[in-house]
């Protein structure tokens, strides 16, 4: 039986990979849900600002999942006047999919353990569950307040998360591809093809658009 919880991954995508989608994929695959839906952030409030505008980002974004029923893309963040925070982003979905629609923010075992860096980041599970994707072997956070917080709603089984609007954290290993998109602007920056680490439309748009230094 699917569920009808609601998906979704954020991040710059600078560019969006084959790591991103894969994932989406498969935890969607896991979660039996209609949809992932990826929401690039404007304005990266926890790390360095892209060099990609925000609309090239989510173009991006767009033209990857383009034909992909099981992924969708989601413009809230670049379009919003507010800066990019993940609470007001949670906040929002939540005015929009109504008090008792499970809503899941999925992010990676690095992210998760800078969290209590985040703005307002305990009330994230106010507004939705956390999915933490982790790799074999990962070991848990060590940081005092997010092992209390993580202690506080950590639960072990996904019927748990689909049958609540919010409030869980799961952890859900699995073994990613090895691509980043540091390694992917690196590759452009000196002349060479990019090409099966994110889709071809994508790589299309960024030689029409001349990013990540392309010169010719």
């Amino acid at each position: 039986m699917q569920s009808d919880a609601f998906v979704f991954m954020g991040g710059t995508f600078d560019p969006i990979h084959n790591g991103h989608l894969r994932t989406a994929l498969e935890i969607r695959q896991w979660m039996g849900v209609e949809q992932v839906c990826l929401i690039p952030s404007k304005t990266p409030v926890h790390r360095a600002e892209p060099g990609r505008t925000s609309e090239q980002r989510f173009e991006m974004v767009r033209l990857a999942v383009a034909g992909e029923n099981e992924l969708c893309a989601d413009d809230r963040e670049i379009s919003s006047v507010k800066a990019s925070y993940s609470l007001y982003t949670l906040q929002s979905l939540r005015q929009e999919m109504g008090a008792d629609r499970p809503i899941c923010m999925v992010m990676g075992m690095d992210s998760y353990q800078t969290l209590t860096q985040w703005y307002e980041w305990e009330r994230f599970t106010d507004y939705a569950h956390l999915i933490v994707v982790k790799r074999p072997g990962y070991e848990q956070p060590k940081d005092q307040l997010l092992t209390q917080f993580t202690n506080q709603h950590k639960v072990e089984c996904l019927a748990e998360v689909l049958s609540q609007p919010a409030g869980k954290v799961l952890f859900h290993e699995l073994t990613p591809l090895g691509i980043s998109a540091t390694q992917i602007r690196e590759t452009i920056a000196r002349g060479e093809s990019p090409r099966y680490l994110f889709p071809d439309a994508v790589w299309q748009y960024i030689q029409d658009n001349r990013l990540y230094g392309l010169t010719n």
